[in-house]
């Protein structure tokens, strides 16, 4: 009989592109897995899912939000609805095992697989658990987490540090600084900043950029290529700092790996996959949390590097005030980003996918 398996979870990028990675060390190891996806309709799963070769069923669900709303109305409704449709999903495919990474479908679909007797597995990308895996780990099989110390919220015999999966192409090509400059149009023998919010962008980050053209303008030497996202085009594509001469903005870097190889030093968010990135290549960074997200989790991240110098941290409300004279402090020091860089690529783990792969397939066989 063909193992099958569904995966469940998205809502966001940080959630769908570890999600795939896993299908596909699943498929590595049993290339006849039956794979079903389940996703919140209306997210982005919905598309990159199909993309990458899988099917997907999509679940009437949303998060709760935490100031008071309309919205959050319908989100009783929802949920039941999610829990029926979750339900008759797991009675038709009856699968083997159903893994959550996390976001809007994973919680309901995960809630029905314990009460109906599945094997469960459940990955917790952050140092903080999130509220949803909180409430499921006394219940599923096993736990999947990428940094130490998680028994403060999970059963400690339930967990396996695996690390997080990353994205095929870094972990396939390494680009020589070299290489990296060139795709961009940068000169190697000059510093080069690498400052991003994520494909959609992050307004702080923008708002920071943009406050400092007259520091950027006094150093020439130093060069940036300032990814603004696609939703922030059009408000600062067209400010001063942008329009500086050793600025390129722009809204989306079609190339990630040739990014990091060129950058001597990143300025960007402290979300999970984006931390697990930065450990796989190397990268020196200053994080910046978002304030935006559950719990500040984004801090929990960002101070758990810390805490083993892998990274320098610079609160969100500080952004405007300190993003560039942070950058050009680190600059200055040669002995500084060596060290950091060396420090984040100890946290690295390559074969994270291959790892959850294995411990999925594990709960079939017992």
């Amino acid at each position: 009989m063909k193992t099958k398996i569904i995966i469940s979870g998205g809502g966001t990028g940080g959630h769908v592109f570890p999600a795939i990675a896993i299908a596909d060390a699943i498929r590595e190891k049993e290339p006849e897995a039956d794979i079903l996806f389940v996703g919140a309709e209306g997210k982005i799963e919905m598309e990159k899912v199909p993309e990458a070769g899988y099917p997907i069923k999509g679940l009437w669900i949303s998060g709760f939000h935490r100031q008071l709303t309309l919205r959050n109305l319908l989100f009783p409704f929802k949920l039941v609805a999610s829990l029926v449709k979750a339900w008759g999903i797991l009675r038709q495919f009856r699968p083997d095992v159903v893994v959550g990474v996390g976001g809007f479908a994973s919680g309901p679909v995960l809630e029905v697989a314990n009460r109906t007797g599945f094997a469960t597995l459940i990955q917790e990308q952050n140092s903080y658990a999130g509220a949803t895996n909180r409430l499921l780990g006394n219940k599923v099989s096993r736990i999947c987490v990428a940094y130490e110390h998680m028994e403060r919220y999970f059963p400690a015999e339930k967990l396996v540090l695996t690390g997080n999966p990353v994205r095929k192409d870094l972990l396939m090509t390494q680009p020589t600084k070299e290489q990296g400059a060139a795709h961009f149009g940068f000169n190697p023998e000059r510093p080069i900043l690498f400052v991003f919010g994520g494909s959609l962008g992050a307004q702080s980050i923008n708002e920071a950029m943009a406050a400092n053209a007259e520091l950027l303008a006094a150093h020439p030497e130093v060069q940036v290529l300032w990814q603004m996202g696609k939703l922030y085009v059009e408000r600062f594509g067209d400010c001063d700092t942008a329009r500086l001469p050793n600025v390129k903005a722009q809204a989306f870097v079609d190339n990630m790996n040739m990014a990091y190889a060129m950058a001597d030093l990143a300025i960007c968010r402290a979300g999970a996959m984006t931390i697990t990135e930065l450990a796989q290549v190397g990268q020196p960074a200053i994080l910046i949390p978002s304030p935006n997200v559950a719990e500040d989790h984004q801090t929990k991240n960002a101070e758990a590097l810390v805490a083993k110098d892998a990274a320098i941290l610079l609160p969100n409300d500080r952004a405007e005030e300190r993003i560039i004279r942070e950058a050009l402090d680190a600059l200055a020091l040669p002995e500084r980003l060596p060290e950091l860089s060396d420090n984040i690529k100890k946290m690295a783990r390559p074969d994270a996918a291959a790892r959850i792969a294995d411990e999925v397939l594990s709960l079939i066989k017992k």
